[in-house]
């Protein structure tokens, strides 16, 4: 069975059901793993840091903030470990900060000493100016409070961020959990609720994608081609959302390529909607035997493709058969317009 991109418009229409499960079986899924990336944290320095902080609290009976912000200090990894019992991401325990302690913690802020105790964990933290200062020290006092809280009553119908095991009721929660360890269930059972590595998967969110662009840009510099490649949320004129990449370039654009990697159905929906807009921009003035302005091609990989055959069948009939995969990424180039720019 040949692939959409090699016939003719007329004969992918007329059996775009076999072409569907072509692409189907050349998509590949790399859900299992995942880029660590610059600034990963290894669990032996995480756990480094969760010795020294329930040390330095007598194993959690003295969370005074004069405490563990002078231990933060020292061994920064404990400012990760304190967030991760309070169960935040960094923009949400700046939020709080802001709020209990009318010390503004922008979201940035807090993002950038995030990154840099990833990067050196166990390396005492560099002197800081005043403003740095009173965000970090109004971050922990925020932490301090809360755990030392725990959560309010049980409302129903809603779930509190901190009735965790390890917060319900404050350090009378955190101790004996310190002391003992925590039950597998109760393990499992937050696991349930906040999906494994889900954090760390945030993260690197574009390092995932750029295997797939990282593809593309070879394909086109093996052959010569010329191209531009956009970067996020840059504003390209003639386009509402600019395209991954475009051929030659943006002042004349021939051929446009979205470069979409998912492993969820419903985000799949999102991505082919977003090609087939572009496939829509690309006939905008001419009628349906008229060849567009520029040719779509989508390149595309992830489980999440493989879900809705009529989402497929929306991706072909929007790049008129234009889908390619990692596995067909040789073909890129000799199969469509990009054809005509070659120069190797």
């Amino acid at each position: 069975m040949p692939f959409p991109f090699e016939v003719s418009f007329e004969q992918l229409v007329e059996d775009i059901e076999s072409h569907v499960d072509t692409v189907f079986e050349s998509l590949q899924s790399e859900f299992l793993t995942m880029p660590k990336g610059e600034g990963f944290l290894n669990y032996p320095d995480f756990e480094a840091g969760y010795e020294v902080l329930k040390k330095a609290t007598g194993g959690f009976r003295d969370l005074s903030p004069a405490t563990v912000l002078q231990i933060v200090q020292t061994v920064p990894v404990t400012f990760i470990v304190l967030r991760t019992i309070l169960g935040f991401t960094p923009p949400e325990w700046a939020y709080v900060a802001t709020q209990r302690t009318g010390i503004v913690v922008p979201q940035g802020a807090i993002r950038s000493l995030d990154r840099a105790v990833r990067l050196k964990p166990l390396a005492p933290l560099s002197k800081r100016g005043e403003v740095t200062s009173q965000r970090l020290a109004a971050l922990v006092t925020t932490a301090c409070e809360l755990i030392a809280e725990g959560a309010p009553p049980e409302s129903l119908g809603l779930l509190h961020r901190l009735d965790k095991a390890d917060t319900r009721s404050g350090v009378v929660s955190l101790q004996p959990l310190a002391d003992l360890g925590v039950p597998y269930a109760m393990l499992l059972y937050e696991r349930f609720l906040g999906r494994p590595f889900a954090g760390h998967r945030d993260s690197v969110s574009e390092l995932v994608g750029d295997v797939l662009e990282s593809a593309i840009e070879a394909a086109l510099t093996a052959s010569g081609v010329s191209f531009r490649k956009t970067k996020r949320a840059e504003r390209v004129e003639g386009f509402d959302q600019a395209p991954d990449f475009i051929v030659p370039d943006e002042f004349s654009p021939r051929v446009v390529i979205e470069a979409k990697i998912t492993e969820d159905d419903g985000t799949a929906r999102d991505k082919i909607t977003r090609v087939q807009h572009l496939g829509s921009l690309s006939m905008a003035g001419r009628s349906a035997t008229d060849s567009p302005h520029y040719e779509v091609i989508a390149c595309i990989a992830g489980r999440g493709f493989k879900v809705r055959r009529e989402d497929m069948k929306k991706l072909l009939l929007a790049t008129r058969g234009k889908v390619f995969t990692l596995k067909t990424m040789d073909q890129l180039v000799a199969c469509t317009a990009l054809a005509l720019f070659k120069t190797k």
